[in-house]
């Protein structure tokens, strides 16, 4: 008797044998269902299903040694190597406060774990993947040749789920709700609260308080404390950035988890419609047409102003934020604002 399970392999297989060179996210696309539908339908030949909770398992990547955390969204790829070190877990989130692997993490998103083990054109690759409720990436760990695999082998021992033979059932997120309108904002109210921030982790509450949204937010500061950049301000401040050698900070996010780069950038290449940073240890993959807005933003802190460069899709949600690198206490560097001036706004970088 033919079960789901074997029908969504022949199709699978039907489209891999098509598109050989697809992408797991791309193949999953082409074939209408989840990411996570696609790698769960290899549990029991190259994946394993993992059970949280998930503070503990990501507790024990702190073995693994030298790894590769990769965190995206749609637009955006944003890869580390280094080691999961300095963690610390509440009810609904942790840290992983490392140099090279800098996380946020909000575990509430996070629904479905796979180790892989799967054999590539460059040889066998061991990762650690995780979806949300509905199927969609939010983390995933790459073994490298240097990492602990007794501590790989550990985990999926460990952590194994009882059931290695159902298909996943995948749901849909909730409709986000859609921004107020403008005209019930107190603008006036929370432009003046904007004016009084002493620390940058206060903006959200902010938000929270006169219930707006954080691209609108920005859109109704435009003039004050946010001001409209070109699409391809992304472009520009890591071309000038590498050139100067000026460290900065990358965040891209997803509803389960913000990575962080802090430091130097060197070798930017555009390919196509991506503009990537391809350094040993990190690498960023920016799709430049998902561009739909580019803001510079700032708020006032205790140790000065403090600018960043959003990046929106065209459904309001942000891709990637850029600062200049900074640490608690310090002012912003005076090289990070000549990018924003020279770069972004301005004509300081060639094309």
């Amino acid at each position: 008797m033919t079960t789901k399970l074997d029908e969504l392999r022949t199709r699978i297989a039907e489209e891999r044998s098509k598109t050989p060179d697809l992408r797991a996210r791309d193949l999953a696309k082409a074939l209408d269902i989840s990411e996570a539908e696609l790698v769960g339908s290899e549990v029991g030949k190259t994946a394993t299903r993992l059970t949280g909770p998930w503070s503990e398992v990501i507790t024990t990547f702190g073995n693994l040694g030298r790894v590769m955390a990769l965190t995206r969204n749609e637009g955006v790829v944003h890869e580390k190597v280094g080691e999961y070190a300095n963690m610390s877990f509440g009810k609904h989130g942790g840290i992983v406060l490392n140099h090279d692997i800098d996380l946020r993490l909000f575990l509430g998103s996070w629904e479905f774990g796979f180790a892989v083990a799967e054999e590539t054109r460059s040889g066998p690759r061991r990762s650690l993947q995780f979806f949300g409720q509905d199927g969609t990436a939010v983390h995933k760990v790459y073994m490298r040749p240097e990492s602990n695999n007794a501590a790989y082998d550990a985990l999926v021992d460990q952590f194994r789920h009882e059931d290695q033979a159902s298909l996943i059932t995948v749901t849909p997120l909730p409709t986000p709700e859609p921004d107020r309108p403008d005209a019930d904002i107190d603008t006036e109210a929370m432009l003046t609260r904007w004016s009084k921030l002493k620390d940058v982790h206060d903006f959200f509450p902010m938000l929270r308080k006169y219930k707006v949204g954080r691209q609108q937010a920005v859109r109704l500061a435009e003039g004050r404390f946010s001001q409209r950049a070109p699409l391809d301000s992304a472009t520009k401040l890591l071309h000038m950035a590498a050139d100067r050698e000026t460290p900065i900070m990358a965040f891209v996010g997803n509803k389960g988890l913000i990575q962080i780069h802090t430091g130097t950038v060197k070798d930017i290449q555009p390919r196509g419609p991506w503009i990537n940073v391809l350094d040993d240890g990190f690498n960023l993959h920016l799709r430049t047409d998902f561009v739909k807005e580019a803001w510079v933003v700032r708020k006032p802190t205790k140790d000065g102003e403090v600018t960043s460069v959003e990046l929106y899709d065209a459904d309001g949600a942000m891709l990637i934020q850029f600062f200049g690198q900074r640490s608690e206490g310090n002012a912003e560097l005076d090289a990070w604002r000549g990018i924003i001036s020279e770069g972004v706004l301005g004509d300081g970088v060639a094309a």
